[in-house]
């Protein structure tokens, strides 16, 4: 099978706020023509890399806020949140462990770092990720996976590391998360000189972000810490090697090939479903969740 090439490696942008609680830099969508089309059925990827907060007795975070039509999955790798939405899902999310959300037809949610982690504060690092939903599952009824890190499938690549398995498949092994369309979602946790060799279909938009330390890919193109890359939707294996033990967020999705219409915290498939949105959370029908 053909090589899996890299189409573009992405520094991170500048850093901005999220609420009080989360330093991101926005790698989807952004100016590296990495948008929701390119990227379908990934619609964003915020990246809180390692920032230190004080302690506080006010937890710091973002507040109630509606969303709908997608499914936001968190990968905590430093610091806790606990969270909340109107359909009654909510916890914490402590280090490694990951929270999909599928908001579908509405939810109400908030999310803040964990009571007792704000008191100390200490080092800060997450991805939120948004997944879109098929056209006929973005009114389905809300859902929740608290995926604990111990719940993950750990594929031993022997003196290489591991690849933590959250959704998708690796070497016919399979994760725990459940989603609407074929989604590959997983780390791989890397000692120096480890290698690991990735394959998915060439339709399927494939990307990797370094969380920890330093890559080579296929070999030749080095990738340091907090960089995207962005792979060719051609061939379909590809390697990546760690310069320096490592953890590289792989993810890989078919594409829907739908109309995408989003507007802030909507998903839909055209603006009558978002006037739509923006009526029925008028109204109330989200629910209700206190602040």
């Amino acid at each position: 099978m053909a090589t899996k090439k890299i189409e573009l490696i992405a520094a991170p942008k500048p850093p901005h706020f999220v609420g009080d609680g989360f330093r991101v830099h926005n790698f989807i969508p952004s100016g590296y023509h990495l948008d929701m089309k390119r990227m379908d059925p990934f619609l964003m990827l915020d990246y809180n890399s390692k920032f230190h907060f004080s302690g506080t007795d006010t937890p710091r975070g973002v507040g109630v806020h509606p969303h709908r039509g997608f499914e936001t999955v968190t990968i905590a790798y430093k610091g806790r949140v606990e969270h909340g939405d109107s359909a009654g899902g909510g916890g914490i999310i402590g280090e490694g462990d990951v929270q999909w959300m599928t908001a579908a037809s509405g939810v109400l949610h908030k999310e803040f770092h964990e009571t007792e982690w704000a008191k100390e504060g200490g080092i800060f690092q997450m991805v939120q990720l948004w997944v879109n939903l098929p056209a006929k599952d973005k009114m389905s009824p809300p859902k929740y996976q608290a995926i604990k890190n111990s719940e993950m499938k750990k594929v031993d690549l022997g003196e290489n590391g591991f690849i933590e398995l959250i959704a998708g498949n690796y070497q016919e092994e399979k994760g725990p998360a459940s989603a609407f369309s074929p989604i590959n979602l997983m780390n791989a946790k890397l000692k120096k000189g480890g290698k690991a060799d990735f394959s998915f279909p060439e339709n399927f938009n494939t990307a990797a972000l370094v969380i920890e330390g330093s890559i080579i890919v296929n070999g030749e193109e080095k990738v340091p810490t907090d960089h995207f890359v962005l792979f060719e939707n051609k061939g379909e294996n590809f390697t990546i090697e760690a310069t320096e033990d490592s953890i590289v967020l792989v993810i890989s999705g078919e594409p829907l090939n739908e109309p995408i219409y989003p507007h802030g915290p909507f998903v839909m498939n055209t603006r009558e479903e978002i006037i739509q949105a923006f009526d029925d959370y008028n109204r109330g029908k989200f629910g209700y969740l206190e602040d």
